[in-house]
């Protein structure tokens, strides 16, 4: 089977060849550039290369053709025009990292230092406050808070929608130019990450691709209104839906079956232990858009909608399900009732699992090789019967991870279709 052939077997749950495999079509299946740039060294014998920062939040390293041939991987992605930091993946220059790893960054990956921290602006426009920080010593940044003190008599759920817009004529150009480059890999699964989808997802609520954020852009602030300030959030999720619904459309009729996934939110529910959101909660706010955005898409194209929520979200499977989501990632089994096989009887035949295949955590940060190979062969043998999972890490791969571990997990992934 070719990796399209292996997706869409895996999506229509039924039994692929050997296991679907992704890395790196997405922000959050992923490899960290320091890491990805060691496991390049080791499988292509590559010395002296500079791998590109294809994600400057999280610092995520562009998997190419060369290393995702080598390794086995099955699918490709095509990212949103800007980065959470509103910079573009063009004109790529020189970087060295904390750790002393070269790589290239995006010509607007512009930042400054002080004694502490490494500072990220929004569009790499430095005569604007920071938006990011990064400690020394560190691998990724955060956001830095920039909220202004909140009127309630004078908020406007505008302030909340500054960056919901429809495609520009420039986003357009740009996803064209994408539908170009997938099209020279047909042999590829693809995944499209979608703008603007994510109802309160909350790595973007600091807006930190803006220069100048209005409205609620506080983390705690904004968890607080979705209690206090439901109507505020209710009308912003609205218009917000609105646009998200015109642009998938465009998105759709210029992709078409080029496409088989469509990631559409990464708004965590989950907690190590439990949810934190009440099952009635999320009815009330978010299913209803939930719920719209995946029937336009069902009824207007093939493409299968993609899910991120971290933790323990057993509880909620069944209403992500009925909000019409086809795929669940990153199915965190270290969380509390995530147990594998319980996942799998219980909800293998109605979702696809992508994700879950090591603990990123625990096994793969600081377990031994062998460990890492012994995790990763379970996690095939119960997600992989009949289908329904593509094997990707439970998030990214971080920065620290031993390189003989990253070698022992895809050892694991080839050993398991012998």
């Amino acid at each position: 089977m070719t990796g399209l052939e292996r997706l869409k077997t895996t999506l229509a749950h039924r039994q692929p060849d050997r296991v679907c495999v992704d890395f790196g079509s997405t922000s959050i299946t992923g490899i960290h550039v320091a890491a990805l740039t060691r496991l390049r060294s080791a499988v292509l014998g590559e010395s002296g290369y500079r791998v590109k920062v294809i994600e400057p939040y999280q610092m995520l390293g562009e998997v190419d053709d060369a290393l995702r041939e080598a390794l086995g991987i099955d699918v490709i992605g095509v990212a949103p025009p800007r980065s959470i930091f509103g910079t573009r993946a063009t004109d790529w220059k020189p970087f060295k990292l904390w750790g002393g790893t070269e790589v290239l960054v995006s010509g607007d990956f512009n930042v400054t230092t002080d004694e502490h921290y490494t500072y990220m602006y929004p569009e790499g426009d430095l005569s604007v406050p920071p938006s990011g920080k990064m400690p020394h010593g560190g691998y990724f940044f955060d956001s830095i808070i920039r909220q202004e003190p909140v009127d309630d008599q004078h908020l406007d759920p505008e302030d909340n929608l500054e960056e919901f817009a429809p495609l520009t004529a420039d986003d357009l150009a740009y996803f064209r130019e994408q539908r170009a480059w997938l099209a020279a890999r047909k042999d590829c699964g693809a995944v499209l990450s979608a703008p603007g989808t994510a109802f309160g997802d909350i790595a973007l609520v600091p807006a930190p691709f803006l220069k100048h954020p209005k409205g609620i852009r506080d983390v705690e602030e904004w968890y607080i209104s979705t209690v206090t300030r439901k109507d505020y959030v209710h009308e912003i999720f609205e218009r917000q839906c609105e646009i998200a619904e015109k642009n998938l459309e465009r998105l759709i009729d210029l992709f078409g079956d080029m496409v088989q996934v469509v990631v559409l939110t990464g708004t965590d529910f989950g907690m190590q232990q439990g949810l934190f959101i009440s099952i009635k909660a999320y009815r009330e706010l978010f299913q209803p858009f939930h719920q719209r955005l995946n029937r336009l898409i069902h009824d207007q194209s093939n493409w299968k909608t993609f899910i991120h929520t971290c933790g323990s979200v057993f509880d909620l499977i069944p209403d992500l399900i009925e909000s019409g989501f086809d795929i669940l990632n990153p199915v965190q089994c270290s969380a509390h009732g995530m147990a594998p096989d319980r996942l799998k009887q219980t909800f293998g035949d109605r979702i696809v699992f992508w994700g879950g295949g090591i603990n990123t955590q625990q096994t793969m940060a600081f377990g031994s090789p062998d460990a890492v190979y012994r995790e990763a062969r379970e996690r095939i043998d119960v997600f992989n019967q009949n289908g329904g999972f593509v094997f990707n890490s439970i998030h990214n791969i971080q920065a620290d991870t031993p390189t003989e571990n990253m070698l022992a997990l895809f050892r694991a992934i080839r050993d398991s279709a012998a």
